[in-house]
């Protein structure tokens, strides 16, 4: 499928400032769709609220705001600029967020502006941990056992009906786990699920039986229009589920796993990217019980992530460019392959023969009084 000729300007939202779990990768990854619009002749409208990136370079794109990141002033700029299409994967859950809001609040219907990548419907079955669940299950995916729970009432209720200690409360639409975390007594859970409910874009926590211990991995997946889909990347984190996978040690490729769970947890992988019918790039992570062989899926991000960023680095595969080709209508297979060469496709596996590591650090030097136990919130 060639490239779309009924959009003309193309509206991307950056991520804003640094913060905790977003940071330089988004900068990154905007960056990249940003000339692979241009290139193809888009004229490209640029959100983000921090001067101090790349992509906010005048030129870079052909409209830039430096405006607060809020859905508010984005919908006051999409009816001053009118665009044809709005962007949202490049900018982490910032713009997802926004871009949602936008949309369940019919402004963008109203306005006639496109959510081009990963539409509405697939951004909420991704991110709504009900809805993700439903999917899963629909396809046979294995899950952890959870209630989504809308306040303290339901969080009580489903501590009670999973019945075992500890408990993982997972915030629905946030960032890094914000919000989230293990509790071992309902002290804790009290504490931890509200501040989960008061960061949720729509006030939803997912209270979870515990599957600490086991390993966690990921695998970085591409998806076009056409349905193709391929694996980038595949990331083993070193630290056991129980850490979140943005303060874990990582290595890229997989290294503990038999093929035979490889190529496992590879086609529930394509399954669920399909299933949720995300187009462009998504971060799927898996729970491996290396005693039992038991799998579960843990979640997806349905955008470009941290992980994103490692896989492209670890792989020389542009992730963010490929998606934002995607998003305007190329297919996988339409596309040149960077890493392989002339007479290959964007639809090719990359296969490495090194390892790629990476290692977290933390400025506890100019933050003393920090809290240094690590969990499944970013630190």
């Amino acid at each position: 499928m060639p490239r779309r000729d009924d959009i003309e300007w193309v509206l991307v939202l950056g991520s804003g400032p640094i913060r905790i779990g977003q940071a330089a990768e988004f900068d990154f990854s905007g960056s990249q769709a940003i000339q692979a619009l241009r290139e193809d002749g888009y004229k490209v409208i640029l959100v983000n609220s921090n001067p101090a990136t790349i992509q906010n370079d005048p030129e870079m794109a052909d409209i830039v705001y430096i405006e607060p990141l809020l859905s508010s002033t984005v919908e006051h700029i999409l009816r001053k600029e009118k665009p044809d299409a709005i962007l949202a994967g490049m900018g982490g859950q910032t713009a997802l967020n926004i871009a949602s809001d936008l949309a369940h609040r019919g402004v963008l219907d109203e306005l006639g502006v496109e959510l081009i990548g990963s539409d509405l419907e697939a951004i909420d079955k991704a991110e709504d941990r009900e809805l993700f669940n439903q999917v899963c299950e629909s396809i046979n995916l294995p899950i952890s056992k959870a209630i989504a729970c809308h306040n303290m009432n339901e969080v009580l209720q489903a501590a009670e009906e999973i019945g075992t200690w500890p408990l993982l409360i997972r915030p629905a639409f946030t960032l890094g786990g914000l919000g989230g975390g293990t509790a071992y007594n309902t002290g804790e859970l009290v504490e931890i699920s509200q501040l989960g409910l008061r960061n949720s874009r729509i006030a939803q926590v997912l209270i979870e039986e515990s599957i600490l211990g086991w390993q966690e991995y990921e695998y970085e997946v591409m998806r076009d229009t056409a349905n193709n889909a391929t694996i980038v990347c595949t990331m083993e984190n070193i630290d056991p589920m129980g850490v979140h996978t943005g303060e874990s040690v990582v290595i890229a490729p997989i290294q503990s796993l038999s093929d035979a769970d490889h190529q496992l947890l590879r086609d529930k992988a394509l399954s669920l990217i399909r299933a949720l019918d995300i187009k462009g790039g998504c971060n799927v992570q898996f729970a491996f019980n290396q005693s039992t062989g038991e799998v579960r899926v843990i979640e997806v991000n349905p955008r470009v992530s941290r992980s994103s960023a490692l896989a492209s680095k670890a792989t020389g595969y542009p992730i963010a460019r490929m998606a934002a080709k995607i998003a305007v209508g190329y297919t996988l297979d339409e596309l040149p392959n960077p890493i392989t060469g002339e007479g290959t496709t964007a639809a090719f596996e990359p296969t490495l023969d090194y390892c790629v590591i990476k290692i977290p650090r933390w400025p506890f030097d100019k933050f003393r009084t920090a809290d240094r136990t690590l969990g499944t919130s970013m630190k």
